[in-house]
């Protein structure tokens, strides 16, 4: 008989029982939800990094680092992102 896989989301479940490990989870939950948002409207939308930041006024390498979750991005910014997107940008709290 074989081994059991150990996969990420086994090492996720385990990884949560860490009070601290679980606290930075949850605190980058909006980030995480912000880089899934944008990363799967520039698909959808069939568009490059590149051509993103053209069109938002920005670089490739900050359209990166906010996909990867490695910035903290201006309201300013979002709503230049939104409307390359020929969208509207909406925050809320819930």
């Amino acid at each position: 008989m074989g081994r059991k896989l150990y996969t990420l989301k086994d090492h996720l479940t385990e990884s949560l029982k860490d009070p601290d490990f679980k606290k930075a989870w949850e605190e980058s939950e909006v980030e995480y939800q912000l880089s899934r948002q944008i990363i799967a409207a520039r698909l959808e939308k069939k568009m490059t990094q590149k051509e993103l930041a053209d069109k938002a006024d920005t670089t490739q390498a900050v359209i990166s680092r906010i996909e990867r979750m490695a910035t903290n991005t201006s309201v300013e910014l979002l709503k230049r992102i939104a409307s390359a997107f020929d969208t509207r940008l909406k925050v809320s709290f819930e």
